[in-house]
């Protein structure tokens, strides 16, 4: 599991770096392959594929969130926060300087994927060319580095 006072560490350092939005975002892995979600065309970034992420609620922990964001997108349960695989800034659709902090994360159970706020999601290989923002890739090459789940 991921360390709380690192935790702590990241949600401090965003407040300092004048971060307005904090938001999580999990690497589900499943027989080599990671989920990705499709947003609505209608949405911000429409048609991009992402990591299963939302926003952090008021006085809600990083870990709880991205818990939370994972069950809400996919309908699946987190088992377990494995490793902290960095972050990225970006701009919301509402104009706020975001930060993403990205994990990976184990599941109970890799089906069934029921979708709330998507369109559609794949489960993509690690050696594929996946469809989504340079940011992504480099979260998923990070993952990649660590080598397979223990």
């Amino acid at each position: 599991m991921v360390d709380n006072s690192l935790l702590e560490q990241l949600t401090t350092q965003a407040t300092a770096d004048g971060v307005q939005q904090l938001v999580v975002g999990g690497v589900v892995q499943h027989d080599d392959k990671v989920l990705l979600l499709q947003r609505p065309d209608d949405d911000f970034m429409g048609g991009i594929f992402e990591l299963p992420s939302g926003k952090v609620e008021a006085d809600e922990k990083l870990d709880a969130a991205l818990i939370r964001e994972v069950k809400e997108e996919t309908g699946l349960d987190v088992s377990a926060i494995r490793h902290y695989l960095g972050s990225f800034d970006y701009t919301s659709g509402s104009g706020k300087k975001s930060r993403q902090f990205n994990f990976a994360v184990d599941v109970a159970s890799a089906e069934p994927v029921e979708l709330q706020e998507h369109d559609a999601y794949a489960w993509t290989a690690l050696t594929d060319e996946p469809p989504v923002t340079d940011a992504v890739k480099a979260v998923l090459r990070e993952y990649r580095e660590l080598g397979p789940a223990e």
